[in-house]
Formats: C-alpha cells, structure tokens, sequence
C-alpha cells in the first residue's frame, strides 16, 4: 500500500507531470516582484477604498517599495526564512503588503479571520507554530481574550512608523517555490479547524492557470471586495494580478451603495465574488451606471452555493454574465471555470438545464474526477464526490496525519463534495456540486442532495432565501426541514404555502416537511451555508411521523 506521502505527491501530479517538474515563470515570489519592480514601475498596481469611499493608489514601485521595507522591518524583528507569522487584520493595502513582505523573505503567512470566535482563533495561534502576531488596532482590545502566551505582538503603529523607502540590508534573500507561503483554516462546523499548509509553487501555479483562463494581462483591471483572510480574496485578486502585470481595486468591505459606481470609476473588468454579494446586489437593485454596456466582463463567482434561481435572476436583471466556478483552500483558490467563450445558448445549457448551474472544465493546473467511496471513478452522471490532483494542491494539512491519510486515500485529494459530470461534444467535462457529503440528508437510508432542495425553495412563494436543513427524526433518521427568510408574510398560512409549492415540484421524500421562519441564515464569511448549525431549530419535530402528502407546519 501506498504511504500517505506517497499518496500526496500522486495528487499533487498533473498529467503525469510531478509538482516538481510542473513548469512557472518564476523560481520564487520574490523573484517575481524584484521583475515586477523592473517593468511595471510607475503603472498602478492597487487602488484602495475605505468604508468612507476615500480613495489611495499605490504604482508598482510604491507597493514594492513598502514591501521591501517591511520584508527589512520584519527582519529587524528576528523573523527569518521558514517562520510564520500571524494576521490579525482586515482588508487594507498594509494587509497585502505584508503578505508580499513575508513571501519575499520565505516566511509562511497565517491570516486570522477576526469575526471568529475567541475559542478558535486560540486554537489556531497555538497550532500554527507562529510566533508574531501582527495586529491592527481596532483588535488589540480582544487580544486577551484569546492570545497564547509565546505570541509577540507587533502593533499598527510599530509598522506604520517603518520609513516607506527603508533600504533592505544586504544580506541576500534566498527562497524557494517549496517555501511555505499560507497556513489557511478550515472553516469546518464541528470540530478544531484543520490548517491548510500551500506553498509559493502553488501559488504560483494556481495564479498562472486562473490569469490565462481569464485571459488577464497587463491592461486588465480586478476588483476585490472578498475578505483577504480567505484564499479567493487573496489570490484571484491579488496574486493573479501581480503575476500579470494588472491592477486591482481593494474594497475595505463590500458596499452595495458604492459597489457599481466603483466598478464604473475604475474601469474594472472582473470582480470576484460570492453567490450572497450578487443576492445583496440583486435584492438592493442597485443602479449600475451603465457598466455593462462598457468595459466589464463578468462576475467570477464561487466559494458558495449559487442556485439557478439566483443566477438567472441577477442576469436578467442586470444584464450581466457570471462566470461560475469550483475550488477550495485546499486547491489553494479555483480548479475550474465555466469556459469564457460560451455562445448564450450553451451558458443557458450548462447553467440551468441539469437542476444545479454547471462549476465548469477544470483549468490546465489540475485534473478532476468524481470518485465512489472506494477510490473508482465514475461515469458521466454517476453521483459521487468530487476529486482533484494537480500542482495546486496543498502540501498537506499541517500536523494532522489522520486527516492526511483519509483525504489523500486515493492519490488524490477528496473534496468532501458530492458531484457529477457530463461531457459536451468536444468531450471537455462539465462539472457539477450537489453538496457537501457529510451535509447530504440521509432520509430512510437515502441520500437526499440539499442544494436540489434549495433551489426549489428559493423558488417558492414568500421566500426571500432560504436553504434545507436534515433534522434528527425517529422515523426516517433525518428529515427535510426549510430554515427560510420570509418576503413577506410570518403565518402559518405562509408556510403552507412554501410546503405545498415543494411538494408541488418535489417527491414527497424529498420535499420540506417543516418550515422554520429566521432573520438570517447561516453562513461563513466566504458565504457557505453551515446547515448543521441549525438543526436544533427543528428538534420539536424529532417524534413526528410524516406521511402522505400533508405537510405539517
């Protein structure tokens, strides 16, 4: 039998080709900036917007500039290549900036996520191995509520009094694709998180497959309204544009109010995005000030479920494509897209005609499948979960073998969603997400898939979102609930309604048997429902039978 090593360098193996071998323009992100440095000089780079629409624009030269200083203030603190360090931040150019500053010095970033609890972000200093943290302000307040105590803190002020064009020693920086470069946490419901190690090498992989996917050079122009704690935030929109010579616009936080008329402002092409930031946009009817007559290309949208309802709904709307696509942390950011060159025709195919909007081919970085539970792959429109191997995949989950072992089982990395293909005509395979399988509803021995039921629910009368939940129930082991954000009106007679347009379009297996009326529903900061949080909502109905047709309230 394979070791687990073994497993993970044949899922790190694309087209035969080892992670080693896998061939990048650069030997190191350093050495990417230093020819940025050279050839970019005074074009833009990154274009800030603070929650007050107060706007800053750093060229390549003066982002770099700072980035060499503090790669030099970093140094000065003791911290050396193979270190980490910690982020306790939020969207800021002094975020990305220091990012870069650990990069060039072979120093592995582990950007903590400050809406989480103080039980997690504990455990994920204690685990990380990192022995700075880098703290804005506004959070120094929280720090002793969940900081260990080997942790350094290194305030904003010690970094904002850094001289911007601080001369780095001479001493020579050397670092390598196999630097570690993130140590990213799951954002798992149950449990400790698991820590997602990814190297410069497959950053760097990742950044060049998305930049040619999306055809992104020099003239082209991203926007980042994502948190920059997250992979997505991170690399679509900041390393893929410093790969490519291009420029981005940084958003404190997402603002419906301002949202377009920066995009107008600025000239932008592409902003990536997740499925709730289009609902936000679609329920605020925002004024678009005539972009997508111009400039813009399309939305990149991923990292949550998007329903076809949705979907449909913002394009017609707006007028506006969404490009769809698939990947985790654990990929370090996207593994596949919907192609860009889609006739109208072929988009409404693959978006609307297989009840669940197509995650698109896999991009030349990786490979996909979809496997059973012992390793086989499967046909076209067999259901299993999805599978990855490329040069973008993690080096591993940092000190935890058991993980490592499960997830790497088959020489490639399992994705813990269930999927499905289908082939066009020039074979390319399509790919599509029906779950989380440990989210799957288990319904008398069934497997139910929840995103078939949410996109019937977001559908029905009165709802203005809403997602299934599988509660505890005597009788079938799980059954359909609805956790639903009402439009309109909270009686009873209103969740009759939602149950009976289910059932209408559903089997009654599958169809909601409970509706639960909530001011919001549960999700991550990346915008992943967490349907196991709310399953106590429904726990009066664990001792009900439900049978026939009639739904109970």
């Amino acid at each position: 039998m394979p070791t687990t090593n073994e497993n993970i360098l044949a899922a790190q193996t694309v087209r035969g080709i080892p992670p080693t071998a896998y061939a990048l323009s650069y030997l190191s992100i350093h050495a990417l900036l230093e020819e940025r440095a050279a050839m970019q000089a005074n074009t833009p780079f990154l274009i800030y917007y603070d929650e007050h629409d107060n706007r800053s624009e750093y060229s390549y030269t003066v982002f770099i500039t700072r980035v060499r200083a503090n790669a030099t203030f970093m140094r000065s603190l003791g911290v050396k290549r193979g270190d980490r360090i910690a982020t306790a931040a939020h969207n800021h150019p002094d975020t990305i900036i220091q990012y870069f500053a650990a990069w060039m010095l072979g120093v592995c970033v582990v950007p903590l996520n400050m809406s989480e609890d103080n039980q997690r972000l504990n455990y994920i200093l204690s685990n990380s191995g990192a022995g700075i943290l880098l703290c804005r302000e506004e959070y120094i307040a929280r720090l002793p509520e969940f900081l260990p105590e080997h942790i350094r803190i290194v305030r904003e002020e010690e970094w904002l009094n850094i001289p911007p064009n601080l001369v780095s020693s001479k001493e020579t920086i050397i670092n390598h694709l196999s630097d570690d470069a993130l140590l990213v946490y799951t954002s798992g419901t149950t449990g400790n998180p698991k820590g997602v190690m990814l190297t410069q090498r497959n950053i760097l992989a990742d950044s060049d497959s998305i930049l040619r996917w999306h055809g992104i050079t020099t003239e082209t122009r991203l926007m980042c309204v994502l948190p920059v704690h997250h992979v997505n935030g991170t690399i679509v929109t900041h390393t893929v544009p410093m790969l490519a010579g291009a420029s981005v616009v940084l958003n404190r936080k997402f603002q419906t109010e301002y949202f377009f008329e920066r995009v107008h402002r600025e000239k932008v092409h592409i902003v990536s995005v997740v499925p709730t930031l289009l609902a936000f946009l679609l329920e605020a009817k925002a004024e678009t000030f005539g972009v997508e007559l111009t400039q813009f290309r399309y939305f990149i949208c991923g990292a949550g479920p998007l329903t076809c309802e949705l979907a449909r709904n913002f394009e017609e709307h707006f007028s506006m494509r969404i490009l769809h696509g698939y990947g985790l942390s654990e990929t370090t950011c996207y593994s596949c897209y919907l192609p860009t060159d889609l006739s109208a025709e072929a988009r409404k195919h693959w978006m609307h005609e297989y009840g669940f909007p197509s995650i698109g081919v896999p991009i030349d970085v990786n490979e996909m499948a979809i496997h059973d539970e012992a390793g086989r792959a499967l046909g076209e429109m067999e259901r299993g979960e999805i599978v990855i191997r490329g040069a973008n995949v993690m080096r591993e989950y940092y000190e935890n073998p058991e993980a490592n072992a499960k997830t790497f089982e088959f020489g490639w990395f399992r994705s813990g969603d269930e999927g499905f293909f289908k082939n066009d005509e020039q074979g390319r395979p399509f790919f599509f997400i029906t779950g989380r399988l440990k989210e799957l509803i288990i319904r008398g021995g069934v497997n139910l898939a929840p995103l078939e039921i949410d996109e019937v629910l977001a559908a029905a009368p009165g709802v203005k979102a809403a997602i299934c939940v599988g509660f505890e129930n005597d009788f079938y082991g799980e059954e359909v609930g609805a956790l639903v954000i009402p439009s309109g009106t909270t009686d009873d007679a209103s969740k009759n309604d939602i149950l009976e347009y289910c059932l209408s379009k559903l089997p009654f297996s599958k169809a909601p048997k409970v509706v639960v009326f909530a001011d919001e529903l549960p999700v991550t900061t990346t915008g992943k429902y967490q349907r196991n949080k709310v399953k106590h909502l429904f726990a009066e109905w664990k001792a009900v039978q439900f049978k026939g047709r009639s739904p109970k309230i």
